[in-house]
């Protein structure tokens, strides 16, 4: 163990990356219960991938350090064996089981991030259009809307204002083309589909902070420009925002 970390040290440093980074594996800090359920599916997969990566390799480098051939060796074909049996079944029965596992722990995640309340604390109907967004908050009886134009820089855009430690439902809708609504926060992001209901819910966790959102669905010709960003803050800052903002376009 000491030699692993004296060996990864120097690559952590290399890659400007923390502890913390690498223990996310590339994902960025969530700010929902259930994106800390997608960095745990998504930190499992990255563990079984480097598990059978490590298992194939050795395989490789076994065969190539032990069956190569001889220098001296006679010039002839070594026994053909037309088949294993037992390599061909753990072949077979290794992969079933790998990905029984993954469908399991895939169901079950999903599950739990696609469950939506009666009554959240606050829905969020998400208008995304060529080529920014409409954003009409309710909370409390209380309605607040905010559009944006297409911007060069998410802090530009419109901002999504939405209280820490609350559940927030999403109604998603859209009047033109096909978009993508993405808070890599978030670890989730769901297409935006004329005529289609789309709809999810998370619980923020009891952080504030602001945060890039995009669309990420190639849309149009502005489609990168389609940015915005949501601004989390304490459960009674939103509720003087909401009550201060009500009515307003």
């Amino acid at each position: 163990m000491p030699r692993a970390a004296a060996l990864a040290l120097p690559l952590v440093s290399l890659t400007a990356c923390s502890a913390e980074d690498w223990s996310r594996a590339g994902l960025p800090e969530g700010i929902t219960e259930q994106s800390n359920a997608v960095q745990s599916l998504w930190n499992g997969s990255w563990i079984a991938a480097l598990g059978t990566g490590v298992v194939v390799w050795g395989l490789i480098l076994w065969s190539v350090a032990f069956h190569r051939k001889r220098k001296n060796s006679a010039d002839e074909l070594p026994p053909q064996v037309r088949y294993n049996l037992p390599i061909e079944i753990l072949y077979t029965v290794i992969p079933i089981i790998m990905v029984g596992v993954f469908f399991f722990f895939t169901a079950r995640d999903q599950n739990y991030i696609t469950t939506m309340s009666d009554k959240p604390d606050v829905t969020v109907r998400v208008e995304g259009f060529q080529w920014s967004w409409r954003f009409t908050t309710e909370s409390g009886g209380k309605t607040v809307q905010v559009a944006g134009m297409p911007a060069e820089n998410y802090m530009k855009g419109p901002q999504l204002v939405l209280p820490a430690g609350r559940n927030v439902k999403f109604l998603l809708s859209s009047p033109d083309v096909i978009h993508s609504f993405w808070i890599p926060a978030f670890h989730f992001k769901l297409d935006v589909i004329p005529g289609v209901d789309n709809r999810f819910e998370v619980r923020t966790l009891e952080k504030t902070g602001v945060f890039a959102g995009r669309c990420a669905e190639l849309c149009g010709v502005d489609h990168s420009r389609m940015l915005f960003s949501v601004k989390l803050v304490e459960a009674d800052e939103f509720d003087r925002y909401i009550a201060s903002q009500a009515g307003a376009q």
